[in-house]
């Protein structure tokens, strides 16, 4: 038996790659050579994409290779978000992928699919992928994006960390090759983020890599609606069990929860019983929080564009390097996640008279990111919080089991989204995407007995206290407003819901609806943010209009 043949082919590739490069420097116009003379078909590779930082510059001369002489490649990343990274399937280039999210080409992506074009492995989520990594689809190349190299390959990544120290290692110790594109290539990098020994080859691309500023939300657009479900979170949910660790999905509504914190939090007693430790991208919208010191400990999995100066100021809320900036990790921040939250808020598009919701619908196959892992009930957590502990004895009341306690999983939605479709349904489009695509499984992103509350400007309905799944059914219907689902609702059995305190309306909570005012927000425009900040956030040009 032969033990040692991905170690052999390492050295067969990097002595072809060697005619490309001067030790480990790679020129921008020999890079597509060097991925023709490193890339054998039918590899794993892992391009870099994660929900914002892109290895664009690679992804871009992949997609140029000669597809008689590259083919079959199979790819493996977080985040599908450039059109480069599917070109490569029009092309010939690559026939199957597995991924985590595809937000911004998930529409081509499931044409694309339906075509024939392209064979989706699995839709992971983020955590999954990169275990996976580890295994079965460890990456023979992989290609990455950093701020800066030295010459002898040591990288620093700055803010924007996120994949890449995962994707390097899993592939640096089985003997893959690294790539990476950088904005920059100097004689000394402020701090080593992944050391030169597992970096085969730097290249400076001919422009910084792209940044996508995903988790800015103005506040100009946060409607009145939005800041009525958010203080009904905030006093049914927040109020009730003071999680002490929580995780925001993106969104204007949880940006609503963010920027009444200052206020109406402050009204409800929340400063430091609730919101003390956060998993998160340093959201403009904490902003305000943060200065009114409701926050102890941020822990990010990327950066967002404008926020290095803030960032760097507050080195007792962020992770700040000695070097004076902050490193992000998107695996340890999923375990994070995972493991040490109380609670995650987020949305979704379509959610079932069960409680499954999906952002996979029958014309757009955008996956489902961190959610799944954040949005469920962590098995095997074992510390205590008085949120979980709370939450648990909820849940198991009456029950012949063993004590143990319970992760808040809260869907945050409105009645109608987008173009007055409904977000409630009776199918999820996902089933009929199982179909077409020949998924094993529909694409649900999470389960609904993981769900532990529904909050929409109808009310909250809170699903631990029910007993039996027609109670269930009929909370959830009762919340979903005059969407088709919600008007099937049995009258008598939610107004039941309501007396028994499982279903809560507005005004059961002291919320007149005349209340929800713009005026509550601790920060109206952007450059009310810029302000709080003290003139430290910097925000993108496209959200300046001063």
């Amino acid at each position: 038996m032969q033990a040692d043949l991905r170690l052999r082919s390492r050295r067969q590739r990097l002595e072809r790659g060697a005619a490309f490069s001067a030790a480990k420097v790679v020129a921008a116009d020999n890079m597509v050579a060097l991925l023709e003379s490193v890339l054998e078909c039918g590899d794993i590779v892992c391009l870099e994409g994660d929900n914002q930082k892109q290895a664009d510059f690679l992804s871009r001369c992949l997609a140029k290779v000669d597809p008689k002489r590259i083919h079959d490649l199979h790819l493996v990343l977080s985040t599908i978000a450039l059109a480069d990274q599917l070109e490569v399937f029009e092309r010939g280039i690559a026939r199957q992928v597995d991924f985590s999210y595809s937000g911004p080409q998930g529409l081509r992506l499931a044409k694309l699919a339906m075509a024939g074009k392209i064979n989706i492995g699995n839709i992971h989520t983020y955590l999954e992928l990169y275990s996976r990594y580890f295994t079965d689809l460890c990456p023979n190349v992989c290609c990455l994006a950093a701020e800066m190299a030295d010459r002898e390959g040591n990288l620093y990544t700055g803010d924007n960390t996120e994949d890449s120290p995962v994707v390097a290692e899993a592939t640096a110790f089985k003997s893959g090759i690294v790539i990476a594109q950088v904005n920059q290539i100097v004689d000394k990098i402020p701090r080593v983020d992944i050391p030169g020994d597992w970096i085969d080859y730097v290249c400076a691309s001919p422009k910084p890599f792209f940044l996508e500023p995903l988790f800015t939300r103005d506040p100009a657009q946060i409607t009145e609606t939005m800041i009525l479900t958010a203080m009904l979170a905030l006093k049914g949910i927040y109020a009730k069990y003071l999680p002490k660790s929580l995780n925001h999905g993106v969104g204007f509504n949880t940006a609503a929860i963010e920027l009444l914190l200052p206020t109406y939090g402050e009204e409800l007693g929340l400063r430091g019983k609730a919101c003390l430790h956060w998993l998160l991208n340093p959201h403009p919208t904490m902003i305000p929080a943060i200065e009114a010191g409701f926050v102890k400990t941020i822990y990010t999995v990327g950066s967002e564009m404008g926020m290095s100066r803030y960032i760097a100021a507050r080195p007792d809320i962020f992770p700040i390097g000695r070097d004076g900036s902050m490193r992000s990790n998107r695996a340890f921040g999923q375990m994070c996640g995972h493991y040490a939250t109380d609670m995650f808020i987020g949305a979704s598009l379509q959610i079932d008279p069960q409680g499954n919701s999906s952002t996979a619908t029958t014309d757009r196959i955008a996956g489902f990111g961190g959610a799944p892992n954040f949005g469920c009930d962590p098995r095997g957590r074992r510390h205590c919080s008085p949120a979980w502990l709370k939450a648990g004895e909820e849940t198991y009341a009456g029950k012949n089991v063993a004590p143990r306690g319970r992760r808040l999983v809260v869907q945050l939605v409105e009645s109608f989204h987008g173009r007055l479709e409904p977000t409630f349904v009776e199918k999820l489009d996902a089933w009929e995407l199982q179909e077409k695509a020949g998924f094993a499984l529909p694409p649900i992103m999470i389960y609904g007995d993981d769900v532990t509350h529904i909050v929409t400007e109808e009310g909250i309905a809170n699903l631990l206290q029910c007993r039996t799944p027609e109670d269930r059914e009929q909370a959830i219907r009762g919340v979903a407003g005059y969407t088709p689902m919600g008007l099937a609702r049995d009258r008598r059995a939610v107004e039941n819901l309501r007396d028994r305190g499982i279903i809560q309306r507005p005004e059961d909570l002291g919320i007149r609806k005349s209340d929800a005012s713009r005026d509550l927000l601790a920060a109206r425009t952007i450059k009310d943010l810029v302000r709080c900040s003290g003139g430290l956030y910097a925000p993108p040009t496209r959200f300046r209009n001063w």
